[in-house]
């Protein structure tokens, strides 16, 4: 059965300069990154709702209720600033809602969440992902570093599937293609761990109360996961399917 899917971030916008001999002008583009992703859950029958990055300070879920609208909610390349510091709070200094506790409590309660890695995930790019110090930080299964988190593989590294039976990898098999980078973090203790990176986490599956939750500490999307990853290969359909079945609790 479909789940109903909140993914959160997987979106950015581009300024860049172009200098002709004397003279200059300047180009904006905005870039979606959930392609892969999207498709990969429709097909599959989730019905997927995506928050662009630049929407979520402004609407993203902050209470048991706006949460209950889904099955599972996923953070990909969304830093918690984003999430934490609304117009009201950050512009009008005004006291608000603590988006990231209201998370937690809702996986607690039973919810479902994820978290894919890039830039802004995790501790991710000069630890600006920030979620560390969050109150999100007791519902997932891992422990963050306090520094850079970032692994840049540039060569390619293979994951090794340690437990390829294991439900939150949807049967994708053994062979997976090579990844380009990933967040570096800790699996915590009772978590199970059915995929790894260079000796590193890569899944990471865990309950937290009455819910669960769920890590796959590289990019759903370029660069990190390149084409042959995201678009070529079988298995990531599977994979992502499984990470989100497993976390809603099926």
């Amino acid at each position: 059965m479909g789940k109903k899917v909140l993914i959160a971030g997987e979106s950015w916008m581009t300024t860049s300069t172009h200098v002709k001999g004397v003279d200059e002008f300047t180009v904006h583009s905005y870039v979606e990154g959930v392609g892969p992703l999207k498709d990969a859950l429709t097909s599959r029958g989730h019905d997927v709702v995506h928050m662009p990055a630049h929407l979520v300070p402004t609407q993203f879920p902050g209470t048991a209720e706006a949460l209950a609208e889904f099955d599972v909610v996923v953070l990909s390349d969304i830093g918690a600033n984003s999430i934490q510091l609304a117009p009201g709070v950050f512009d009008r200094f005004q006291p608000g809602e603590d988006r990231l506790a209201a998370l937690r409590d809702w996986v607690a309660a039973g919810g479902a969440l994820m978290m894919i890695g890039g830039y802004l995930s995790f501790s991710g790019f000069q630890a600006r992902g920030a979620f560390r110090q969050t109150a999100l930080a007791d519902a997932l299964p891992v422990t963050m570093l306090p520094e850079d988190d970032r692994v840049e593989t540039p060569a390619g590294m293979v994951p090794q599937v340690d437990d390829p039976s294991h439900a939150a990898l949807g049967g994708a098999g053994t062979e997976w293609p090579g990844l380009l980078g990933y967040n570096r973090v800790v699996a915590k203790d009772g978590t199970a761990v059915p995929a790894t990176i260079n000796g590193d986490p890569l899944v990471v599956a865990g309950e937290y109360g009455t819910g669960r939750s769920v890590v796959f500490t590289s990019d759903c999307s370029p660069h990190w996961a390149p084409p042959e990853f995201c678009e070529q290969w079988a298995g990531y359909t599977d994979l992502f399917d499984g990470l989100i079945t497993w976390v809603a609790g099926e």
